[in-house]
């Protein structure tokens, strides 16, 4: 039937890849994508801003129903994250203290949330990364339908299942599996350029003559 689906995971992005994404911020990532992709405003971290990456396992589910993000959970491997397309909507919580303790305690990565949570207090305090688009106190419904390993868009961002899932106080951001290792390198070489302008403006050093240079190629007249 329709909707209720459980799909092998075929790939998954290395574990290497994962640790080596984690210190470099989202941002420089975002611009090495050419700005194109994000997982919409609305995701925001609802935990103490502790840095999240680990590949995908995706989870779309019905809007207000969390059946299938419980089976999610049992399913995740150690430093997995569980991204559930709850439809964005904000009138049942998808998650609480409960299940993402349960995730925290399976060695999970995070959790992200295309819809509520609730329990915000607590899971504000904590580290354990839980991203999502609101709060409120509603539970949810357990009846499903849902599907797991299907691939999921977050406000135009398509993940698969497998792909590198990184988030930061900026924001989400998911990199295709396929692009990851040139991704890396890029995006490497974009923050160690970034460090070095924060140091010359430390130093009072800092090149500012392309401002005027763009401005005259615009056609700007001083």
């Amino acid at each position: 039937m329709t909707g209720f689906d459980i799909h092998p995971r075929k790939r998954a992005v290395a574990s290497e890849f994962v640790e080596k994404f984690r210190s470099i911020p989202v941002a420089n990532i975002s611009d090495c994508m050419s700005r194109m992709t994000a997982g919409g405003a609305r995701l925001r971290p609802m935990h103490d801003g502790h840095p999240l990456a680990g590949p995908a396992l995706t989870v779309r589910t019905r809007p207000g129903d969390n059946l299938l993000v419980h089976k999610a959970l049992e399913l995740a491997q150690p430093g997995d994250v569980v991204v559930v397309d709850a439809g964005g909507d904000l009138t049942n919580a998808i998650i609480g203290e409960i299940m993402t303790t349960y995730a925290q305690t399976r060695g999970l990565a995070g959790i992200v949330i295309n819809g509520a949570i609730r329990d915000s207090g607590t899971i504000r305090r904590g580290s354990f990364p839980v991203y999502a688009a609101g709060v409120t106190h509603r539970g949810p419904y357990k009846d499903g339908p849902g599907e797991i390993n299907a691939v999921i868009a977050l406000d135009g961002m398509t993940i698969e299942p497998g792909d590198l899932i990184l988030g930061d106080e900026d924001g989400l951001l998911s990199v295709p599996y396929d692009l990851v290792p040139a991704l890396y390198e890029a995006a490497s070489a974009k923050h160690a350029v970034e460090e070095q302008m924060l140091a010359q403006i430390a130093a009072g050093t800092l090149d500012t003559s392309w401002i005027d240079a763009r401005m005259k190629a615009q056609g700007w007249k001083p």
